[in-house]
């Protein structure tokens, strides 16, 4: 086995660390030596309702434990809200190390009927939650030249599910979002990644199925979660799976799929080359866009110089 991953010295905030997978990422940090700011509005899992008794209790067992944990009851879904959770780390521990964006709720409704007031709350905690709380961390992690960032995704957002537009919309926002940290991120020494975890929660209670409910618990994400925000983790812009002990990398890939260098390409061209275009047998995996530039390039000069 490695050396033990240590986080002293190092101060993390958790959003959404009053229960569930965001209370298992705080312990562990805490419990590696990490200062860990809690925070949780202590809402219900649609968002409404608040109290500080959620993110006070969950800080008071980190440092019943021995850990050094303080309390942080802001919301994440306003731009002040996010700006006082940052500054709760600064005002407490003097920096801001690692940003686990975790807070989250759920308003599921099939499409049809999905309100704007559903859509619109879901995208104020996950997605402009991340951002209010990223960016005003952002500016110290630049300052100085260190920082994780670890944005909570979802399959929803990756592969879909029923009754989760608003949601789904927003958790694979957070993977732009951590695909453009990552390219921003690594003049300045910032490393940010993302992670869709399968976990017993008051929010998948109902739907995992009494089998596997017993045997995702929400400790082990958190290990996951550990390593994408200590020092040694060297990836960026990438999206990991994990629940029950399974640990595994989702990524977006490529088809080599059809060309045609010159001339008009007409409807019925790509029409006839369909099958080719949706092949994914030799699949490509751009790292970044200017990455998929380069895999266009030589597929057009290898198409000129195809008889």
């Amino acid at each position: 086995m490695d050396e033990r991953l240590d986080f002293t010295g190092r101060v993390a905030i958790v959003t959404g660390a009053g229960n569930g997978l965001g209370r298992e990422y705080a312990r562990l940090l805490a419990e590696r030596g990490a200062s860990v700011v809690v925070n949780d509005l202590g809402s219900t899992v649609d968002g409404t309702g608040r109290g500080s008794s959620v993110s006070e209790h969950a800080a008071a067992e980190i440092e019943a434990a021995g850990g050094i944990a303080v309390a942080d009851g802001n919301s994440v879904a306003t731009p002040e809200g996010g700006r006082a959770i940052v500054s709760t780390a600064m005002e407490n521990f003097g920096r801001v190390d690692i940003v686990v964006n975790n807070a989250g709720i759920l308003r599921d409704k099939a499409f049809h009927n999905m309100t704007e007031d559903a859509f619109e709350a879901v995208l104020d905690v996950h997605l402009r939650g991340a951002f209010h709380v990223t960016q005003p961390a952002w500016i110290h992690m630049r300052d100085q030249g260190y920082g994780r960032i670890v944005n909570a995704t979802s399959s929803a957002g990756l592969l879909g599910n029923f009754g989760q537009a608003n949601y789904g919309a927003a958790k694979m926002g957070l993977v732009g979002l951590t695909r453009v940290l990552a390219v921003e991120g690594e003049r300045h020494g910032i490393v940010a990644n993302a992670i869709a975890p399968i976990a017993r929660t008051r929010m998948t209670e109902s739907v995992l199925g009494e089998n596997l409910v017993q045997q995702v618990d929400a400790a082990k994400v958190a290990p996951m979660v550990a390593v994408l925000a200590h020092e040694s983790c060297s990836v960026t812009g990438h999206v990991y799976t994990a629940g029950g002990g399974r640990f595994a990398r989702f990524f977006v890939g490529m088809s080599p799929g059809w060309t045609k260098a010159s001339g008009v390409v007409e409807p019925e061209e790509v029409l006839s080359n369909f099958e080719q275009i949706d092949d994914v047998g030799d699949f490509i995996v751009p790292s970044n866009s200017i990455d998929e530039l380069r895999v266009l390039r030589r597929a057009l000069k290898e198409a000129e110089s195809s008889p």
